[in-house]
């Protein structure tokens, strides 16, 4: 028996096609402007800390991929229930990790790099969790790309120096997450 699927095919092609557009240009059509801003602050991080600009395009193109495609997959309804299940965890322990990335910046002296460090973590092994049998072993590296990058500690605690070159980017970063935690996007 053939197991071939037309609705299969069309969200395969609709993930292909959606993914190979991860361009600045193309993003701002699949996602709002907040959004736009901090993933432009946190472009602006990575090429700072990093001092590579090809490696920064490659952290949030990566990002962009994996949201693109999460959202592809929850369009078209492929998530059993305990998957639905981890998703709301995910998003969960995403609030709480945007939540305390905010309480850090706005009350001085009270970042600690290994509880924001273990909260990407966290997020980052329930998206695994959740995509586990959705996405390729190429997605799964750029998720492992993407939050490995920004919960490096030595990241994290750059990022948070009151005297840090990095500091007005937080600030930008915080004003876009406080406004999507006000509006419960996230």
């Amino acid at each position: 028996m053939d197991a071939f699927s037309s609705k299969d095919m069309a969200m395969r092609a609709q993930k292909k096609i959606l993914s190979s557009m991860a361009s600045k240009g193309s993003v701002q059509m699949f996602i709002d402007d907040t959004t736009s801003e901090i993933l432009d602050e946190l472009y602006r991080v990575s090429k700072e800390y990093t001092g590579n600009k090809s490696e920064a395009q490659k952290v949030i193109k990566d990002l962009v991929k994996i949201a693109v495609k999460i959202g592809v997959l929850f369009k078209n309804n492929r998530f059993n229930t305990e998957e639905l299940g981890v998703a709301t965890d995910f998003k969960k322990k995403l609030h709480m990790g945007a939540m305390t990335l905010i309480s850090f910046y706005e009350v001085d002296f009270t970042f600690d790099k290994a509880v924001m460090s273990e909260l990407l973590t966290d997020c980052r092994d329930l998206l695994l969790k959740l995509v586990n049998t959705h996405l390729t072993p190429k997605s799964h590296g750029r998720i492992n790309h993407v939050f490995n990058h920004y919960s490096d500690p030595e990241l994290l605690t750059k990022l948070y120096e009151p005297s840090s070159p990095f500091r007005p980017h937080l600030t930008k970063i915080c004003k876009g997450l406080n406004k999507l935690v006000e509006d419960g996007t996230i």
